[in-house]
């Protein structure tokens, strides 16, 4: 039996990001391997911004490629996922800007801000890292007992990075707002995050879906599809 879903890609679609040309590899693989058919559809960063915009998708994935054209759009994509217990994740780009959203809109940080898109802040969230992580892979160490600690199954894992920017403060904030922080790299800096109580989000600065050569999904893009069809099956049996 083949199950289908629909999934809002949220970014902004180049040919020049490999994250974005992974992404039909990835779909085609779902489906012949896991019989996991995604129904996907791009949504710029500047759509995002429209009311609803990601409304009735069974998941979102917010895909890498900052500085996005809008940080409004991408930040009101996560915030409904979030609220509307719509399945979702967050991939480098998508990671730092669900910190950054939750640090705004349910810790009340209202001045929280990426360094990359205001190099001026008084409050980055998301800063510089010491050593650019673009191009490295490294072990990222997971939390037992966490939604990422079920989904890859494992302690330890490797993974690819392509980023320059991570989390540097508030994170006990964050933390104690309800965000859990279920993966960190060698030196004790997050590096996944996810929520509690939620259908299925999850958070990675880390890129899963550079993982491998793209016909074998990470498990993690692989729980997301699944949790797509979750949703999708769910809303279905619902009474019209």
């Amino acid at each position: 039996m083949t199950n289908t879903a629909t999934l809002a890609l949220v970014g902004d679609r180049s040919p020049h990001v490999v994250s974005h040309t992974r992404v039909p590899l990835l779909l085609e693989a779902l489906a012949a391997r896991d019989r996991l058919v995604l129904d996907a559809y791009w949504i710029s960063s500047q759509d995002a911004e429209a009311e609803g915009a990601v409304r009735g998708f069974d998941a979102v994935w917010v895909l890498p490629g900052s500085p996005y054209r809008s940080e409004a759009g991408v930040l009101a994509a996560v915030r409904t996922a979030r609220e509307e217990g719509i399945p979702f994740l967050g991939t480098c780009g998508g990671f730092q800007h669900t910190l950054l959203e939750y640090a705004r809109n349910v810790c009340g940080l209202t001045r929280a801000a990426h360094a990359e898109n205001d190099p001026d802040a008084t409050d980055p969230l998301i800063e510089a890292l010491a050593c650019s992580l673009v191009g490295h892979e490294a072990a990222v160490t997971i939390e037992p007992g966490s939604l990422a600690a079920s989904v890859i199954g494992s302690a330890r894992t490797v993974e690819r990075y392509f980023c320059a920017y991570g989390p540097s403060r508030h994170l006990d904030t964050l933390r104690a707002h309800g965000l859990r922080f279920s993966g960190r790299d060698e030196d004790g800096r997050v590096r996944v995050a996810e929520l509690p109580g939620h259908p299925f989000f999850l958070a990675s600065l880390f890129q899963p879906e550079l993982a491998g050569d793209g016909s074998q999904p990470h498990p993690i893009v692989r729980a997301l599809a699944r949790a797509a069809v979750e949703h999708a099956a769910s809303r279905a049996a619902q009474p019209v």
